[in-house]
């Protein structure tokens, strides 16, 4: 699943500083893309802040942070944008959220770098700041860093997938997601740290967004520049099942080895299906009830989070393979999102 951090197109740009500003004012009442939790007018608000609403990846996460909130006693605002990369109107939901008078903001960036004055603005009076899943720009822009380790997510799937070719000549194309975009940067880099490969090595790359449709015209296209390849690596599973479609289409799905990351319901079952070889399954309900955990904390106490916490990541895959630590699909589709 894409949750990539994208700019905002200029034509909508103008149209999202009016139009989410309208989402995000209700972030303590009830609309179509915010919600509150409440646990009385004294408890303790928190707020979350989510690129979209409809992106199952982060619906897991608001369950994650609501489940959290009811816990811990808390008092939960949320917001998203209209579509992934609105900074407009992320930076509305955190104006909003800080007059409301949150003690901690939990946000997935949409725009990594352009968030940050806001992100300093309620730092400054007193909020703590708490990224998910996708860094700021610099990191230190925040108070403290909520998400999976995308590096070693890329290299756990790319010991998998060298130890699963069992010797054989590796012809690898790689899917990825689209130039510049750390997530993706991290994960290829990773895969082929963990194959012990360079993009030297690689017979074929192509930019497919995280998106299905394009994930098969990406292999479609790779195929026909290199028809040998042998080995697929994949941004995330909707890229892989494109991959797969489009190999099945040549009657190559049997002898072409697909792996992937993130761990998504669909994707998961895909492994299960045979569809994808494995993949590095993620976890944003736990990053998200982490972070609410801590803005309580801070409440409470005082203490602020900070650095980094490593939500943490498992290869899931039904051909577990010597030297590779790995969960089956029971295990993932236990603890899938979507």
């Amino acid at each position: 699943m894409s949750r990539t951090t994208r700019l905002s197109p200029s034509l909508l740009r103008a149209a999202a500083v009016t139009g989410v500003a309208a989402l995000a004012l209700t972030a303590c009442g009830s609309g179509s893309g915010s919600s509150s939790t409440s646990a009385g007018s004294g408890s303790i608000k928190v707020g979350l802040i989510t690129k979209t609403d409809t992106n199952p990846f982060f619906v897991k996460m608001k369950e994650g942070a609501e489940k959290a909130a009811k816990a811990d006693g808390a008092q939960l605002m949320t917001a998203a944008g209209k579509f992934d990369g609105d900074n407009a109107g992320q930076v509305t939901a955190i104006e909003n959220m800080v007059a409301a008078g949150v003690k901690g903001i939990l946000i997935t960036p949409s725009d990594s770098k352009a968030i940050v004055p806001a992100v300093q603005k309620a730092r400054a009076k007193g909020v703590l700041v708490i990224a998910l899943d996708t860094p700021t720009d610099p990191q230190s822009a925040v108070d403290a860093l909520f998400a999976t380790n995308n590096l070693n997510a890329g290299k756990l799937i790319g010991q998998y997938a060298k130890a699963a070719m069992k010797g054989k000549t590796a012809k690898i194309a790689t899917l990825d997601l689209a130039p510049g975009v750390s997530v993706g940067v991290l994960r290829h880099n990773g895969f082929l740290q963990g194959f012990g490969a360079t993009d030297k090595d690689v017979a074929c790359a192509q930019d497919t967004g995280g998106d299905q449709a394009k994930g098969q015209t990406a292999m479609e296209n790779c195929l026909q520049k290199n028809p040998d390849i042998n080995l697929v690596y994949t941004i995330n599973e909707p890229a892989a099942l494109g991959a797969y479609t489009a190999l099945k289409a040549k009657g190559r799905e049997k002898d072409v080895l697909i792996v992937s990351v993130d761990g998504g319901c669909t994707g998961t079952q895909a492994v299960k299906d045979g569809k994808i070889a494995a993949t590095s399954q993620q976890y944003p309900l736990k990053m998200a009830a982490e972070g609410v955990k801590a803005v309580v904390s801070y409440a409470k106490n005082g203490k602020k989070a900070s650095g980094y916490t490593d939500t943490g990541v498992n290869l899931i895959t039904d051909k577990a393979q010597a030297g590779v630590t790995s969960k089956d699909t029971a295990f993932g589709l236990q603890n899938c999102w979507g």
